[in-house]
């Protein structure tokens, strides 16, 4: 790793978990939500596989470095009147689908989906049973607080199909937990960890952060020998991202205690050296896999995919998301619910759906995001191949992508051939970089607020 490169391009920039990314996304008329569902009727003519993610926005107390779109309650109740919402919005949805598609992936996000108890969870998944084609193939994954989840949670987890988990962990140190307001003994992880594979579950991520109040290599490097320990199949290690303009609870943090831009550098060295010296492939940006785990065989033979949840296995599935803020993506548009619970319930209650902002994808966004995808999961362009499928020719249509990229060539993130535009080694850490390259909003003058790139 080249420290210098890292200062050099570690500037704002999307983390194309979509292209063009929601900041383009509109808002949305009425005329446009028919034109929506029109095109989903059409759409659904035929069977389509289909990929279902859940919005449980709920938290029973606030982190501060939390950047999710989350309601803070401890009132319990409030989840069942949240689930009235989610029926009457599986109902819409249900009814436009081809009987016959099945569901290959359906992943509960939040917020927290373990605030909801365990008689609640039961009841999500017999609607989603009810009302999809569940099948024995269907991924179905859970975001997991350890603080907030018991065996019985688990036990029904697996009941209602759940077989993967993603558990948030952040950090280990109990300084660096109480700085971040987040307190989470390690045995808790352990324990949740451990009835998860005593019930099936047993392929499991672990959500770590660098870049928090208080931490240090050292402190970060016993987080990961941690977590290590329970041997998870993925690791995710995000950068912290300090934007408290947009996120204004983030405020609440000491900056004063966070580590220079050099520690933080020191602590995303370590991470990729630490893990890839035991037995984990880095992926990409922040993601790590084991050796022989799923997404890294499918880095391996070029499935590996990129969506809202991050990487997947599971290529070419209609998304739709359901509860607050949930975005989809089906063929040419993308839409997102209200991020305000009272309009989510109110757009409901008047039988519209809930739709707040939406884009139709025109041909230059489709041809883009075909080459930032193939950018951030499959390091490698295929010049003639996108040339024969676009009918363009690749060095006049992306003439300027082109310049904005001969620097990162002549810094060995890229190389460049007559066929094909491959990603080094060293460029795996500069992805987002690389893509930006390709992004025509990058250059307009409406205004953006990311976080750094590295």
């Amino acid at each position: 790793m080249n420290s210098s490169l890292i200062k050099k391009y570690n500037t704002s920039g999307p983390r194309y978990t979509s292209y063009p990314t929601a900041v383009q996304f509109e808002e949305v008329n009425e005329d446009e939500i028919k034109s929506l569902h029109q095109y989903l009727k059409e759409r659904n003519e035929n069977p389509q596989p289909i990929s279902l993610y859940f919005h449980i926005p709920f938290c029973f107390s606030l982190c501060w470095y939390c950047g999710c779109t989350k309601v803070i309650t401890k009132d319990q109740n409030r989840g069942d009147h949240y689930l009235n919402y989610l029926e009457k919005e599986i109902n819409q949805v249900a009814e436009m689908l081809h009987p016959n598609s099945d569901v290959i992936q359906i992943h509960f996000g939040g917020g927290t989906p373990t605030f909801l108890s365990p008689k609640q969870l039961e009841r999500l998944g017999k609607l989603i049973h009810a009302k999809f084609n569940i099948t024995d193939r269907t991924e179905f994954s859970v975001e997991i607080d350890p603080r907030r989840c018991n065996q019985n949670h688990v036990q029904t987890l697996a009941s209602i199909g759940c077989n993967r988990a993603s558990l948030g962990v952040q950090d280990t140190n109990e300084d660096v937990q109480k700085a971040i307001h987040r307190i989470q003994p390690f045995e808790q992880t352990q324990q949740t960890t451990e009835w998860l594979r005593n019930a099936d579950i047993n392929s499991i991520n672990f959500d770590l952060i660098y870049g928090l109040p208080l931490q240090s290599t050292d402190t970060f490097q016993q987080t990961m020998d941690d977590v290590l320990s329970l041997q998870p199949d993925r690791l995710a290690v995000y950068s912290y991202a300090h934007i408290p303009s947009m996120m204004p609870v983030q405020k609440l943090l000491n900056e004063s205690d966070m580590p220079t831009t050099d520690e933080k550098l020191s602590m995303l060295q370590l991470s990729i050296s630490h893990l890839t010296n035991n037995g984990y492939r880095f992926i990409g940006m922040d993601h790590f896999s084991r050796e022989g785990a799923e997404l890294t065989q499918a880095m391996d033979n070029g499935t590996l995919q990129r969506n809202f949840q991050g990487y997947s296995t599971l290529a070419g599935a209609d998304l739709y998301a359901f509860g607050m803020s949930g975005i989809s993506t089906v063929g040419n548009y993308y839409w997102q619910n209200p991020k305000e619970l009272t309009q989510y319930y109110k757009q409901l209650d008047n039988g519209i759906p809930p739709v707040a902002k939406i884009l139709s994808l025109n041909r230059d966004d489709q041809l883009r995001k075909s080459i930032i995808m193939e950018i951030m999961c499959r390091m490698d362009i295929n010049i003639r191949s996108i040339e024969d499928e676009w009918g363009i020719q690749f060095d006049n249509y992306f003439s300027q992508a082109i310049r904005r990229l001969r620097p990162l060539a002549e810094d060995g993130l890229i190389r460049f051939s007559q066929n094909s535009l491959r990603i080094t080694e060293t460029g795996r850490l500069f992805l987002r970089n690389i893509a930006m390259c390709f992004d025509r909003y990058m250059t307009r003058k409406k205004k953006q607020t990311f976080s750094k790139t590295v």
